[in-house]
């Protein structure tokens, strides 16, 4: 009998899994429709419901064995109504893989104490902590996080990565064509090979916890004192390549926030905006994993962000020229905007494409930040942004076929889907362009939070970020 504990790591054998997860028809995406993935004998109403039920909870239980890059395109399916789901049904889907992200199936303590072992080179685990539960409180893609306590009494997580999970993740890079196929969504137009080595180049980042702990001490410094972004500081001593080691911190988890009020969750999603695409142009280095299970709402009302594994760093001349675009599409300058994405890498022929068409593809997906008014998100306009970029039924398909995304844009475009879907899930209430023109223009701030983050910045000598030169705007 094959023991469930282990993680699947061949290829082959990782292929038939993720195909069998998916449905029947060799995981088929974007738009293939439930009639065709689930048809079967039983014609009654009650037994096609009880059949997407189990097929939904047999699609978390085998994606959570998974782990690595199929359980991350469950974790992002599960803030995402995607449109092989129809309708009726999504709220069912919904909630089974909404356990992907606060109920993953853990590996049982006798798998992942054999880590901490090798790990720690053979030093006794009692003598570097007080305690560590068996039991799991979080599980993640490549890694499950444990609850301890130091010698010194402080409260840690301990993220221990799954034996075998690099192999894993070998497997699922290799299957490459089926998980981009799978996450359209994220990137349409792809430009295979260099998408490829994007992607390899990342998830082999998330493999090294060194590295992430590197990444999360980067961001722990930035916002240390900040008023309402917390970063939990990384244990460095007890932290090793496949072990990280980082202060616990106590807070509610994403569905208890949906259960807030209005304000109270459009709080929660400007703090999310504000760090998400701040950290853009303050840092010049961003999270590319914006799932709802990697923060947490605090008691004091600061939002803690969680897990730096896969994180993208921007040099300036790309912000400037992301900075440019977005300028040419608020003043409505279809030939700026054909111009600007060209410099980016989006658009390889200028003159073959309409200027004012691509205008419009640019808006109906950036369109939340970029008109300036108040919008609340919704799943409505998570859906359009989603078929405006994937789907061959939209009137943008002409465009998506010769738009490209350059690689180096893919965790930017992977992290702003990603925000707008969970803002959409908390319904969250803001001019978000308002916001946007903080950075893109050096705005005075346009909100409360606007104001205590600034007041935050002046006081560690950042005064504002610089905004679009003016020559550049003049010229």
């Amino acid at each position: 009998m094959a023991d469930d504990s282990k993680i699947p790591k061949g290829r082959l054998r990782r292929s038939a899994k993720l195909g069998t997860a998916i449905g029947s028809q060799g995981a088929k995406y974007a738009g293939t429709k439930a009639s065709g993935l689930f048809r079967g004998e039983d014609s009654s109403q009650e037994k096609l419901d009880e059949r997407h039920a189990e097929t939904a909870a047999k699609m978390v239980a085998t994606l959570g064995q998974m782990k690595g890059a199929a359980m991350k395109i469950g974790q992002f399916a599960s803030f995402i109504d995607i449109d092989f789901i129809p309708e009726e049904y999504r709220e069912i889907y919904q909630e089974q893989l909404a356990k992907l992200r606060s109920e993953a199936p853990s590996m049982p303590w006798e798998e992942v104490v054999k880590v901490l072992k090798e790990e720690y080179d053979g030093e006794p685990i009692e003598q570097l902590f007080d305690s560590i539960e068996h039991e799991a409180f979080a599980a993640a893609s490549i890694g499950q996080v444990h609850r301890g306590r130091l010698i010194d009494g402080r409260e840690v997580a301990v993220k221990i990565q799954y034996p075998g999970i690099a192999e894993a993740l070998e497997s699922d890079l290799k299957n490459a064509g089926m998980l981009v196929r799978m996450a359209r969504a994220l990137a349409p137009g792809l430009d295979a090979r260099e998408v490829t080595r994007e992607l390899r180049e990342r998830v082999l980042e998330e493999l090294d916890y060194e590295y992430e702990a590197q990444n999360q001490r980067s961001f722990a410094r930035a916002y240390r004192g900040h008023p309402f972004i917390y970063v939990p500081d990384v244990i460095t001593r007890l932290s090793r390549r496949r072990v990280l080691v980082t202060e616990f911190v106590e807070g509610i988890g994403f569905e208890e926030i949906l259960e807030l009020g209005d304000e109270q969750r459009s709080r929660f999603g400007e703090i999310l905006f504000r760090g998400s695409f701040g950290s853009i142009y303050h840092l010049q280095h961003f999270n590319a994993d914006p799932h709802p299970g990697n923060y947490l709402l605090m008691k004091d009302g600061r939002v803690a962000f969680l897990d730096f594994g896969m994180t993208k760093k921007l040099d300036a001349e790309q912000i400037e020229l992301e900075q440019l675009a977005v300028d040419a599409a608020v003043r409505n300058d279809p030939e700026g905007l054909r111009d600007a994405l060209h410099n980016l890498g989006f658009v390889k022929k200028p003159s073959k494409l309409d200027a004012e068409h691509l205008m419009n593809h640019v808006m109906s997906i950036g369109g939340w930040y970029m008109e300036d008014r108040e919008i609340e998100i919704d799943g409505d306009r998570v859906m359009k942004v989603i078929e405006s970029t994937h789907d061959p039924r939209s009137e943008y398909f002409d465009l998506m076929r010769r738009e490209s995304i350059p690689a180096d844009e893919l965790m930017g475009r992977r992290m702003e889907i990603g925000v707008l879907a969970v803002l959409g899930r908390l319904r969250a209430k803001r001019n978000w362009h308002r916001i946007m023109r903080e950075w893109v223009y050096a705005d005075p701030p346009a909100t409360e939070l606007g104001r205590e983050e600034w007041e935050y910045f002046e006081e560690r000598g950042i005064f504002q970020v610089p905004g679009i030169k003016k020559g550049k705007l003049e010229s």
